[in-house]
């Protein structure tokens, strides 16, 4: 009882009560910047943010199977271009801002300059896929759940030796499979 008195006693003193303030200040003001955060974080996770500074692009995207399919399964920009896992997805969101700034300055603020950096864009785009082992497209398609006997046969061969090998990642084949490919002309290996 002793203790609780003391406690108590330490707590009663102006100097405790302004120290309890600003806890409790801090701990509630965590609260609300992290949900303001995480609010904002997901609301840049949208096709709405995203047709703001890409129209051309996410209109492209209903031509395709990620828009349309048997399975009524849609995938939309951030399923491909964010990280799921939380460490990613925030360095994904720093090199974002770059591209909002670029957007903002008028490098891409048009189709037609859009397009002549479409290039650059994809290699970068692509070159981010590459070294993550096409993570974003893992997270819906894995080797090992596929059923390669309703795959047509070349899928079957390119699927089954980028398993055996182990080298090759989703984007290396399907590049241009949710959006139309820029020029590609001096791409070694590409037909």
């Amino acid at each position: 009882m002793a203790i609780i008195k003391s406690w108590w006693q330490t707590l009663r003193a102006p100097s405790s009560a302004s120290l309890g303030f600003i806890l409790c200040l801090g701990f509630f003001g965590g609260i609300i910047f992290w949900g303001g955060f995480n609010t904002g974080m997901e609301a840049t996770n949208t096709e709405e943010f995203c047709s703001g500074c890409h129209e051309v692009i996410v209109e492209e995207i209903k031509e395709t199977i990620h828009y349309s399919n048997r399975s009524g399964v849609r995938a939309i920009c951030s399923d491909c271009h964010v990280p799921h896992n939380w460490s990613d997805k925030i360095v994904r969101k720093v090199q974002a801002s770059k591209e909002l700034v670029a957007w903002a300055m008028g490098n891409i603020d048009t189709p037609e300059k859009f397009y002549e950096r479409r290039r650059h864009l994809a290699d970068r785009e692509w070159d981010r896929m590459k070294k993550n082992n096409s993570q974003e497209c893992r997270n819906c398609h894995e080797f090992e759940f596929m059923d390669f006997s309703i795959q047509g046969n070349r899928s079957v061969k390119m699927h089954s030796t980028a398993l055996a090998s182990g080298d090759k990642t989703c984007i290396d084949c399907h590049k241009g499979i949710a959006h139309e490919l820029p020029d590609m002309t001096g791409v070694s290996g590409w037909h």
